[in-house]
């Protein structure tokens, strides 16, 4: 089974509200990205955001140049459904991050919580870089976050690699400049807890 086949899989047999990663506001996201004081035209785009509930509030936070991108259909149709009409000013992107799918210097902020961690390849994290590097302007921010040193070694079946905030921040090396990290234990939708851990970078910009 392909990536993009798992996933859909994944979405197929759980409602959004039952996979582990699930929370009702991602609220360590928004203050982060509250940090930023960005305009509301500003290109946010949240990487494997699928059924998540971070566009709703970035909505309702008067952000309205919001895109998502997932490998799972089934995932932004859950999204979109839950919108409703407010589902018609989000870019909704089917596809794989690692493969060039925003165009060039277009995103203000990039947010990815839990896709990173699945790259267990080296190949696979140097695609990905790749494309922040592509898509993210000069100045623009990356907020990631993955499992922590202490979280689930798999998750859905898959694999993952595990990080601290600076081990997530070698990965995407002098390119960026850190800027504040946090950690969280997530509860998940049936009582357990999982650490995560965030770093937030900026890009530096380009050298005159």
């Amino acid at each position: 089974m392909g990536d993009r086949e798992h996933w859909q899989a994944v979405y197929a047999q759980k409602q959004p509200d039952e996979v582990s990663w699930y929370a009702p506001h991602l609220e360590r996201s928004l203050g982060f990205i509250a940090s930023c004081a960005l305009p509301p035209d500003a290109r946010i785009v949240d990487v494997g955001g699928g059924a998540s509930t971070l566009v709703d509030d970035l909505l309702a936070n008067g952000y309205r140049n919001v895109a998502v991108i997932d490998l799972a259909e089934a995932a932004l149709m859950a999204a979109r459904a839950r919108l409703g009409d407010r589902a018609a000013g989000v870019d909704w992107i089917v596809g794989d991050v690692t493969t060039p799918l925003l165009p060039e210097g277009s995103v203000d902020l990039w947010h990815d919580r839990a896709v990173f961690h699945f790259l267990t390849e080296p190949a696979a994290r140097d695609a990905y870089l790749a494309q922040v590097l592509r898509a993210v302007r000069p100045g623009g921010y990356v907020l990631v976050a993955t499992f922590g040193l202490d979280g689930p070694a798999r998750c859905s079946g898959l694999p993952v690699a595990r990080y601290d905030a600076s081990g997530i921040h070698t990965v995407f090396g002098d390119a960026f400049e850190r800027v504040a990290d946090d950690a969280e234990s997530h509860a998940t939708p049936w009582g357990s807890v999982q650490s995560f851990v965030y770093c937030f970078c900026r890009r530096h910009p380009r050298a005159a």
